[in-house]
């Protein structure tokens, strides 16, 4: 421990009342042990070294899965802002907006994805880089706004970190607030794929007899 003099600054022991060179008058205070001090020092020096080398691994990995594939073409753009566009009228205001101002759109698969083997897909979603690949069949399958809307909703679910239950059966117990009918769309191959898949995952929505086709949500 030490006094360190605030005229002519030299270091004084921590017992002194004047200082041994000018003779002023010590003020009493708490002072740090320099090796304490030091050590403070370095190990803030290495948390900041640290938390600069994790968020530089973490942009890198991110800008690696957005450049490794290609952006949509412009008419591609426009189909999916108009999915969003019906999703926001109908009333999904919170998943129009993380697809609208969160999410870079990919047409292909970037490494990570094309690393992973998977079935056929309308698409695709990199939770938590927010970054959705839109496979050909996304804009090929669909009939119209609206089934491409529940595509997008679907996958907007992935977005937030669901899994692929909640994903489905959020998409299927609001299929008619989003104007996705049976007597509309029950001859669309989205919509027959889609029923599929959620029949698969949540057999539990579609086991009440007493309604046409055994779904309960009808």
């Amino acid at each position: 421990m030490h006094k360190k003099c605030t005229n002519c600054r030299l270091v004084n022991y921590a017992d002194a009342v004047v200082c041994s060179r000018c003779e002023g008058q010590l003020v009493a205070s708490t002072t740090i042990p320099s090796g304490k001090r030091s050590l403070f020092s370095a190990i803030a020096i290495r948390a900041l070294i640290c938390v600069c080398a994790c968020l530089t691994t973490l942009l890198a990995f991110y800008f690696s899965l957005v450049f490794t594939a290609d952006p949509l073409s412009i008419d591609q753009k426009h189909q999916v802002r108009q999915a969003i566009r019906l999703l926001r009228e109908k009333g999904f205001t919170k998943e129009a907006l993380l697809l609208d101002k969160f999410t870079v759109y990919r047409v292909n698969d970037n490494w990570l994805n094309a690393s992973v083997e998977k079935e056929n897909a309308f698409a695709a979603t990199n939770f938590p880089f927010e970054i959705m690949t839109l496979y050909p069949e996304f804009f090929s399958y669909p009939v119209d706004d609206v089934e491409r809307a529940a595509i997008l909703l679907h996958e907007s679910k992935h977005l937030e970190g669901a899994e692929e239950e909640e994903a489905y059966e959020f998409v299927w117990k609001n299929r008619n607030a989003l104007g996705w009918t049976r007597e509309k769309y029950r001859r669309s191959p989205v919509w027959d794929n889609v029923r599929h898949q959620t029949r698969e995952i949540l057999p539990g929505l579609f086991n009440c007899p007493e309604v046409e086709a055994g779904d309960c949500t009808e």
